[in-house]
């Protein structure tokens, strides 16, 4: 294992591109490196707690979302929130469709999880055009919650999801580790 502290560049080296997937002409950020690496995955929780913007609760999206989401919550002593696929939360839940770089998707998030006026924070992996996350933050924002920010490991830049973010959430902080 490498030193306990790794900067942003050594973490963002750890990042394979994978050509191609999940279909042809998508260029695919992994990051689970990252996870491999314990300083690395130390590190990147530590700068993003220091980062993102002060809340309530941590509201994590499936699935890679809910690892440094998780990581966060604990980090930062605050309540996790999961923002799941259809058909995998076993109590009534408030549904929000969106579509992706790829195709198109829903998003679940337990009735009773959204507290009115607790602020949030939406937690994910990779921020591409930014449709997960603001299909996350409408779902909770629409049932009373405030979005006070958003938290990435990465930001593919080039797909204008900070963009499309701020237009919907002009409040809201954007905290990303790394760009590209």
């Amino acid at each position: 294992m490498k030193d306990a502290t790794m900067d942003v560049a050594e973490i963002e080296k750890l990042i394979i591109d994978v050509p191609d997937y999940p279909k042809p002409g998508i260029l695919f950020k992994d990051i689970t490196p990252i996870l491999q690496e314990p300083s690395a995955f130390a590190s990147s929780i530590s700068l993003m707690g220091q980062a993102i913007a002060e809340c309530d609760a941590i509201a994590a999206v499936e699935a890679r979302g809910f690892i440094f989401g998780s990581a966060l919550a604990l980090y930062m002593k605050k309540p996790l929130i999961l923002l799941r696929k259809p058909g995998k939360l076993p109590r009534k839940t408030f549904t929000k469709e969106y579509a992706l770089e790829y195709g198109s998707d829903s998003i679940q998030i337990h009735q009773d999880a959204i507290e009115k006026n607790a602020r949030y924070v939406i937690i994910d992996d990779v921020l591409a055009t930014g449709g997960t996350a603001l299909a996350s933050a409408d779902l909770i924002s629409d049932h009373g919650g405030v979005i006070s920010g958003f938290g990435f490991i990465l930001t593919i830049s080039v797909l204008a999801g900070v963009d499309r973010i701020s237009r919907n959430y002009p409040r809201a902080t954007i905290r990303s580790l790394l760009t590209t």
